[in-house]
């Protein structure tokens, strides 16, 4: 109860011995004195920014107008004597690289002789440097400010070719007014370092009888705060308990004062803090366990949009694109992540572009919330037919969220069902035709035989030819009939192991001897397994581009078979390249349909035949380009040892 008071006269005690001392140094009057130093100062500084900031102005005018050129000495001489009276400087000079003075003006009026001109050194650190440098001499009659700026060259900016040198002159007066203040300044604070001394002594002094109040004070306290200190130790002790984690804390107290109304409250806090950690762990676990959930439901998600057949696509209200799957990736031949987040105006292809307009100027994806239609489009050369399902999202409210596309590849079904139809159509053809080919060829050599050698001479070669035509045309017609009887009776692949090394020579040596003069070459990989394949079909599938080959190059050209193996794949893979006329990119399309032929006398049904044939054997044929010239086909098989 003592420190109190004790303390409040120590402190009153302090305060009135400090005024008191205060009163007799007065702070006011060592500021003023500083004041007046700082103002000096600052109007020196003042001076020293001019005389730059007027060096730089008129070594701006001597770089335009070339005064430092010896032709214009008179000039320059006659801009400084007036640049040196209109700005009422002491001197202005000028000094060429090699520092010697150029022409200097000075002010009649003010006796320079007691100060120095500029010194070499710091002429030379300002040559050297480029930048700008001020200094200050002192006489008895006053101070000399002097500045020193470049003057740089007008063709290379960077290049120093003369120093000016602006001085101006600060009276006797005012320099003697300033070093006045400046020792009463001096004298005023020597005086003051006694003002420390006095306060110690008295602030001992004081200090010694408040700390003898102080200790009695507090060896009274101690003795009559033992029952006090004891329970706040043990709430000491279980704050650290609480912030260590453990809750499990109690305080055995009884007591009815201040004291224990504060332990009864800690303890209801602990028990309050350990119903809310049981609470927040338990709220803590359901979270985890939702977002766990919620993961594995994404995951799920994902797995399944990157497993299923058909592509999906799905756009917010802005157009901009948010998922697509593997197969749509795989459809349209996009990448995902070059779209994804991008609005598809800016990085689809225009003809992408004009089937989704198409798409959202429809009034019935709007009205019935959804749309299905069945599209054809062009996809790197070939002719995807797709079924497009679009649906509108919508969130419980009925606010437009953006559109999922859905699209299935019908191309492999409408060309499975063209295929089934052609062999409908060519097994009839074969069987209406066939039939009255033979009576028809029986009959022409019939003719020949009995009436050949009773026409007369002039009417028996018409005759002959006439017959022999029928018999030429109806053997041409029954290989045409034989050819849509294979195509439409295709008998099933029966895979066996086989070198297909050795299938690849066997057909080029059908044509190596009938076509010397188009080079057969055959680039062999010995990685090539032996696998199961159709040994005769496959050799039908080589023959037949060999042919068509051979007739794309008119006789002459090179022809190149390369078979490589991709072990990582399991991949066989077989190219034959031609440098013959080449395939349009129309015609690629189309080139594996039925009854579809780019030659003149062409069935249209060997690469047909070819294409079944590789795709019984689970492989893909493809067509594209040979470069600089020609066609190249590339066939894929799985290896099946």
């Amino acid at each position: 109860l003592s420190l109190l008071p004790t303390m409040i006269l120590f402190f009153v005690s302090v305060q009135f011995i400090s005024l008191s001392i205060e009163y007799w140094f007065n702070l006011p009057i060592e500021q003023s004195l500083k004041n007046s130093m700082e103002v000096g100062q600052d109007y020196y500084n003042g001076i020293a920014e001019e005389i730059l900031s007027l060096g730089n102005k008129l070594g701006r005018v001597i770089t335009y107008e070339g005064f430092m050129l010896r032709t214009r000495k008179e000039q320059l001489e006659r801009f400084i004597h007036e640049k040196q009276n209109e700005y009422g400087l002491a001197s202005l000079g000028v000094y060429t690289k090699e520092l010697v003075p150029r022409t200097v003006a000075q002010d009649d009026k003010i006796d320079l002789s007691t100060f120095k001109g500029p010194g070499n050194d710091i002429l030379e650190k300002t040559l050297e440097k480029g930048t700008d440098s001020e200094y200050t001499q002192s006489s008895a009659h006053g101070d000399l400010v002097s500045g020193i700026v470049p003057v740089f060259s007008r063709t290379e900016s960077k290049a120093v070719v003369g120093l000016i040198v602006l001085a101006k002159f600060v009276p006797g007066r005012f320099v003697n007014r300033l070093k006045a203040i400046s020792m009463g300044l001096q004298e005023y604070r020597q005086l003051k370092m006694l003002k420390k001394p006095m306060k110690i002594s008295h602030m001992i002094m004081l200090s010694i009888v408040t700390l003898l109040i102080i200790f009695s004070s507090v060896w009274f306290g101690f003795y009559l705060s033992k029952e006090i200190t004891t329970p706040i130790k043990e709430l000491a002790e279980g704050t650290n308990r609480i912030a260590s984690g453990d809750y499990d804390f109690f305080i055995d107290l009884e007591a009815k004062d201040e004291i224990g109304a504060l332990v009864n409250s800690f303890n209801r806090m602990t028990m309050d803090l350990k119903t809310g950690k049981n609470q927040l762990e338990e709220a803590n676990r359901e979270l985890i366990n939702s977002n766990v959930e919620l993961e594995q439901r994404r995951l799920y998600m994902e797995i399944v949009l990157a497993n299923v057949a058909a592509g999906v696509v799905s756009a917010d209200v802005h157009g901009n694109i948010l998922t697509i799957n593997k197969s749509a990736e795989r459809m349209l031949d996009i990448k995902a992540a070059k779209i994804i987040g991008s609005n598809y105006t800016h990085i689809l292809p225009e003809d992408y572009i004009k089937v989704i307009d198409g798409f959202l100027k429809d009034k019935g994806l709007f009205h019935k919330g959804f749309l299905n239609k069945q599209i054809r489009l062009s996809v790197e050369d070939k002719r995807l037919t797709l079924l497009v399902s679009l649906n509108v999202l919508r969130d419980d409210r009925g606010n437009y969220l953006g559109i999922v596309a859905v699209f299935e590849d019908l191309s492999e079904i409408e060309k499975a069902q063209r295929m089934a139809a052609w062999r409908e159509v060519a097994r009839r053809i074969a069987h209406e035709v066939k039939n009255p080919l033979t009576p028809i060829q029986l009959s022409a050599q019939r003719l020949n035989k009995r009436y050949g050698e009773k026409l007369a001479k002039e009417d028996e070669g018409v005759f002959k030819e006439c017959t022999e035509m029928i018999i030429n045309q109806v053997e041409e017609l029954k290989g045409l009939v034989d050819e849509f009887s294979k195509f439409a009776r295709m008998p099933a692949s029966n895979p066996v192991p086989a070198n297909i090394r050795a299938i690849i020579k066997e057909s080029l040596s059908l044509y190596r001897a009938a076509h010397r003069k188009i080079k057969l070459t055959f680039n062999d990989s010995n990685e090539v397994p032996v696998f199961n394949l159709d040994r005769e079909q496959i050799k039908r599938v080589m023959i037949n581009l060999l042919d068509n080959a051979i007739e794309a190059m008119n006789g002459e050209g090179e022809v190149v078979i390369d078979l490589d193996y991709d072990n990582l794949l399991q991949m066989v893979r077989i190219e034959v390249a031609d440098n013959g006329r080449g395939i349009s990119a129309e015609h690629k399309a189309r080139l594996f349909e039925p009854y579809f032929s780019t030659k003149r006398q062409g069935t249209g049904l060997g690469l047909a035949i070819a294409n079944t044939i590789i795709t019984d054997h689970n492989g893909f044929i493809r067509v594209q380009d040979n470069h600089p010239k020609g066609t190249a086909f590339i066939i894929e098989l799985p290896v099946r040892v």
